[in-house]
């Protein structure tokens, strides 16, 4: 482990303030949005991050018409090795608002609780987040108390930026092409929609764009969408009686008739999946209410949504004269299903991970991540930690250690790739 610390020991890390700068950048995307990017403002950091790698040295980094960003380290080993890429997204998310981000460094951490100073009733405490016991003494980040911070996923960006520099500044690491992409709209489930595989030109890939340090993971949810709308029947409402067939109390019934103590996001966890409504919307002739359906097991999401369609005719068999729709889409896949027939992706990361002196945590992620579609995509790619926490919300934090082991980390890894290749 000596010989290990000695490469950083020296290292003036840039992620910190890389970092403090790419959150007060709004860069917000919008679900109900059809363009690509879903939202303009996401190029304002694409275009900073492919000029400021560029200025390091990065020679063909550069933004294109969608927001990606596309970059080459050129190898420097006369081995082949596979083609590595590093990614991270660009976009904050649309729960809780990315605009006028004001982040604070609190040096030192001593364990109490944190009131966030823009409202006062934003308070970070140990016992609401356990994980800060470990960055007792160390510096963390947080929001000022009216945003999030952005940490998901901008400290993976400001990781891989990072990465690129040490890299640049130290050419005696040995290590194939490596290729870094930063997505927009990861957080409205489009992060890549408008990828360009072929240009990218990468074997495998790692996300960025997980929690604690150690963790490192191969594993999604599968997800598909489902949407029931429901036709009744219009009629003045002064003269509407056994006529008027309200489509807006019938959706509100189907919500209602879910269970209340299973099947749920706030009563599941590990390896349940669940059901989910998100959006309701419509008028008295026509509405809809929307889920999202998630399980680890793919096959089981057929089940959640015959169960679904079960409760929603039980409803529409009450009201006969109106009718239902009931639509699935697919959204994303367990990246298991991909990475399994590709073990040594993952053994490679448990390695860089040991030696940047982590255990490894795996877990699955209760979600998604651009992994995930980038596995079925061709791409194999698992996920590695950033350090974000508290995510999409207002007490959103991270700490800075965690942000420069994941920096190490990347750097152990392309080394494993070249020493192993």
């Amino acid at each position: 482990m000596g010989k290990i610390a000695l490469m950083f020991e020296s290292y003036k890390f840039t992620v910190v303030e890389k970092f403090l700068r790419y959150v007060t950048i709004d860069t917000q995307s919008n679900p109900e949005s059809v363009t690509h990017p879903s939202t303009e403002k996401q190029k304002t950091l694409s275009k900073l991050l492919a000029k400021e790698l560029f200025d390091m040295g990065v020679l063909d980094a550069h933004a294109d018409e969608y927001g990606y960003v596309y970059a080459t380290i050129p190898s420097n080993t006369n081995k082949d090795v596979p083609v590595i890429c590093f990614c991270s997204h660009v976009d904050t998310a649309p729960d809780c608002s990315g605009t006028n981000v004001q982040p604070i460094l609190h040096n030192e951490f001593d364990g109490s609780n944190i009131v966030l100073p823009l409202e006062n009733s934003q308070i970070i405490s140990v016992e609401q987040y356990p994980y800060l016991k470990e960055h007792i003494g160390f510096d963390i980040i947080t929001a000022s108390g009216d945003t999030l911070l952005g940490a998901d996923d901008k400290s993976g960006v400001a990781e891989i930026m990072d990465m690129a520099n040490y890299l640049v500044l130290h050419p005696e690491i040995k290590h194939g092409t490596i290729k870094i992409l930063f997505t927009p709209d990861e957080e409205v489930g489009a992060g890549t929609a408008k990828l360009n595989l072929e240009k990218l030109g990468a074997s495998v890939a790692y996300t960025l764009d997980g929690g604690e340090a150690g963790t490192l993971e191969d594993e999604t949810f599968s997800a598909d969408g489902v949407t029931i709308t429901v036709n009744g029947v219009i009629a003045h409402p002064g003269y509407g009686k056994d006529k008027l067939v309200n489509a807006i109390k019938i959706v509100g019934e189907i919500a209602a008739a879910l269970p209340l103590n299973e099947w749920s996001p706030e009563t599941t966890d590990k390896r349940e999946g669940f059901v989910h409504p998100v959006q309701m919307e419509g008028i008295a002739e026509k509405a809809s209410i929307s889920f999202i359906i998630r399980d680890f097991e793919t096959a089981k999401l057929v089940e959640h949504e015959e169960k679904l369609k079960y409760i929603a005719e039980n409803v529409l068999a009450k009201h006969p004269k109106a009718t239902m729709t009931f639509e699935v889409k697919e959204q994303y896949r367990n990246m298991k299903e991909v990475l399994q027939h590709h073990p040594h992706i993952t053994h490679y990361a448990e390695e860089a991970y040991n030696r940047a002196g982590l255990s490894v945590v795996k877990e699955p992620i209760r979600g998604g991540t651009d992994g995930s579609r980038l596995s079925f995509m061709g791409l194999p790619c698992p996920n590695i930690f950033s350090g974000m926490q508290a995510i999409h919300s207002k007490h959103e934090w991270i700490g800075v250690k965690d942000m420069k082991k994941a920096v190490e980390v990347l750097v152990h890894l392309v080394q494993v790739w070249e020493e192993r290749s």
